[in-house]
């Protein structure tokens, strides 16, 4: 307390005290025997009021036992299950749960995890795909300023991911990993990896590799099997020993007939074989009758060509050619699917009439050393002010263009392109897909804009300088992948022929059991802008069973999107409807039998072991709980810390205080009223 504080509450003592004096001695007429009782009572209520007007403030400390963490996360995968572990692990944590000597030196939490963390206990073993890296990951970022050792319940098979034998060096808490399932060495063969393409053109063949391991120290035989139907394919005599345990099986198969193609590998299993699931393997193969040509004419040479070349040619469904525009005369546009026409000048004008004839799709791409003059004159569905001046132009995304359906990929932060300074005008409707940012200033003006007008698609480009794009793509995420995405998406609608449409469905033709299954949908109002108002649902129908469920969609950003990742393998239909509107599209797509986490046959011992390492802890099997709770009971490096927090407490907020001048006043009054005082 202050010497300023002390110094007015004596102040306040001495005033409370002259009160008292004052109305009940010195100006007292009768003394009776009570008034030093009265001249009491005043004193204390007037001394309170006093204290409470001055409020003194109190530092209070308070000490807290704070216990360690101790995370015990559980593998929820279907390997666990498939290896016969799912009891032991159920029993091991209900004996874990009965452990006095960790609830009581530990804050004991629970976690189950297969491919993502779960903050509560879920013993289903339902689950396809397991990452333990990122779970690892997930637990070091919630406990990353706290000591919280975690005793890790798995196999240690992972499915994808980082191989956490080598991620989790350094990693900041100490992991006890509890080895569930056998471990015991048996003979076995298996398909360990098969390689192929989703996509193969007609007349074409495509190559597969099957990667093949085996485990025992006899020699054995056995025949690698690929079949289509009820057809064989394919049929490789295979031999193994102790030392040669391992096969790479590399042949081709012929595209023959359009669509999508199923194939089922078998290695046939051995006698004494005690896992056959990871014998076979099914794959599909969509054959595609046709590629997407596409023309590029340009005038210059520029480093936006190889990148869209590049861009273009990442997908293998299309093709491009690159030519100047004097050598189109002995092209046949017609057998390309759209021209890109790279800053036109006046050379492009046989080009454009060639496009007029013929009513194609085309993509124009403008920039420093394109010709307005030329370009204003040769076509009338925008114009640029001619000012002979350049500027640049930072991309910023259009959230609500609705010609088909795009993701923002970061465009804001991509390098500026260079263009030509000046207004634009439009003399025909068009949907903006980037607009321009000058000097951090947002503007309405286009800088990458769509217009389908008479059945004829045009995208146009206010500036150059792609290549920087993809660069930059592959600076921030070490790929191209999502530049190409963008530019596959954009060649992919002017490539088309068909028309717009207010309801557009996304799938893939087949799914692997072991991938996400996710189905899109985009439904636009009539003015062709997204809505974000509509209620779409999904219809599924099992075309092998006849069975059908009815799924609401949710909305994503610029899309709705449906999970149907939990349905079983087989063939499906799909309708999308839109409620309250006469509106429905339907596609089909087949899932294919594949459960990666049946393929593994023991507890990945070595992997847990050096995890265990890595991170200053220790490996257990299931049965050795009696060790695992000793050993911890016991581990200095983790004690309980007291802290102590300093409040500063006012006494205005201690309400009894005004309680008490209130009884104060209130004996006070009822005793001079006894006595004849009032």
């Amino acid at each position: 307390m202050q010497t300023q504080t002390i110094v007015l509450i004596i102040t306040a003592f001495i005033i409370a005290l002259m009160i008292a004096f004052f109305q009940y001695v010195y100006k007292a007429k009768n003394r009776k025997k009570n008034i030093l009782f009265f001249a009491f009572l005043r004193f204390l209520s007037v001394f309170a009021l006093l204290v409470l007007l001055i409020n003194p403030t109190f530092k209070q400390k308070k000490y807290d036992t704070q216990k360690p963490t101790l995370v015990i996360a559980i593998d929820n995968s279907s390997s666990i299950k498939h290896l016969d572990q799912d009891q032991s692990i159920i029993s091991f944590i209900e004996e874990i749960k009965e452990k006095d000597a960790l609830t009581d030196r530990f804050n004991v939490v629970y976690y189950s995890f297969s491919s993502e963390l779960n903050d509560s206990l879920d013993y289903s073993f339902d689950q396809k795909q397991t990452n333990i890296s990122k779970v690892l990951d997930d637990l070091s970022q919630i406990y990353k300023n706290t000591i919280a050792p975690i005793i890790l319940v798995t196999d240690g098979n992972q499915t994808y991911g980082k191989d956490y034998q080598y991620s989790s060096i350094g990693y900041q808490q100490n992991i006890f990993p509890i080895i569930s399932g056998d471990t015991t060495a048996v003979l076995d063969t298996k398909i360990q990896q098969l390689n192929v393409n989703r996509y193969a053109y007609l007349k074409n063949k495509f190559p597969v590799e099957i990667i093949l391991n085996y485990s025992g120290d006899e020699n054995v035989n056995t025949r690698l099997v690929l079949q289509s139907g009820n057809s064989t394919v394919y049929s490789q005599p295979i031999s193994f020993s102790s030392k040669e345990n391992s096969k790479v099986i590399n042949f081709t198969l012929p595209a023959s007939t359009p669509g999508v193609v199923k194939y089922t590998a078998r290695l046939e299993p051995l006698t004494n074989e005690k896992n056959t699931i990871n014998n076979t393997k099914t794959f599909a193969v969509e054959i595609i009758d046709q590629k997407t040509n596409v023309l590029l004419v340009s005038d210059i040479v520029h480093p936006d060509l190889g990148a869209i070349k590049k861009s273009i040619e990442s997908n293998e469904r299309r093709n491009i050619t690159i030519t100047a525009p004097i050598e189109t005369k002995n092209i046949n546009l017609d057998d390309y699917q759209l021209v890109i026409l790279y800053q036109p000048n006046s050379r492009f004008r046989e080009v454009y009439e060639k496009l007029k004839t013929l009513r194609k799709n085309y993509f124009t791409i403008t920039g420093s050393n394109t010709d307005w003059f030329f370009l204003n004159t040769i076509q009338n569905r925008y114009t640029q002010e001619i000012t002979r001046q350049t500027e640049y132009y930072v991309p910023r995304f259009n959230t609500n263009y609705g010609a088909f359906l795009l993701d923002n990929t970061g465009f804001e932060e991509y390098p500026p392109l260079i263009g030509t300074f000046g207004e634009i005008s439009f003399n025909t409707n068009y949907d903006p897909l980037l607009y321009r940012t000058i000097s951090n200033i947002e503007t309405d003006a286009p800088l990458l804009g769509t217009i389908e007008d008479d059945g004829i698609r045009e995208a146009v480009l206010f500036g150059s300088g792609l290549w920087r794009w993809r660069a930059q793509n592959y600076l921030d995420a070490k790929n191209f992948k999502d530049f190409d995405d963008f530019f596959g998406k954009l060649i992919q609608y002017l490539a088309s022929n068909k028309r717009k449409s207010r309801l557009n469905t996304i799938s893939e033709s087949f799914y692997y059991g072991n991938a996400g299954i996710k189905i899109n949908a985009e439904y636009f109002t009539k003015n062709y802008e997204f809505d974000r108002r509509a209620t779409l649902r999904i219809t599924i129908k099992n075309k092998d069973t006849e069975a059908t469920q009815t799924i609401p969609m949710i909305l994503k950003n610029n899309t709705y999107e449906v999970d149907l990742s939990s349905i079983s393998a087989g063939n499906y239909e799909y309708t999308v409807t839109v409620a309250g509107e006469n509106i429905s599209r339907s596609g089909s797509f087949s899932v294919l039998e594949y459960n990666v986490e049946q393929q593994y046959l023991n507890a990945d011992v070595t992997k847990l072991r050096q995890l265990a390492t890595n991170t200053n802890g220790k490996s257990y099997y299931l049965n050795q709980i009696d060790f695992l709770v000793e050993d911890l009971a016991k581990d200095q490096r983790y004690q309980a810390i007291q802290k102590s927090k300093e409040n500063v407490v006012s006494l205005i907020d201690w309400k009894y205080l005004l309680a008490i001048v209130i009884l104060l006043l209130a004996v006070e009054w009822f005793a001079r009223k006894y006595n004849g005082l009032i």
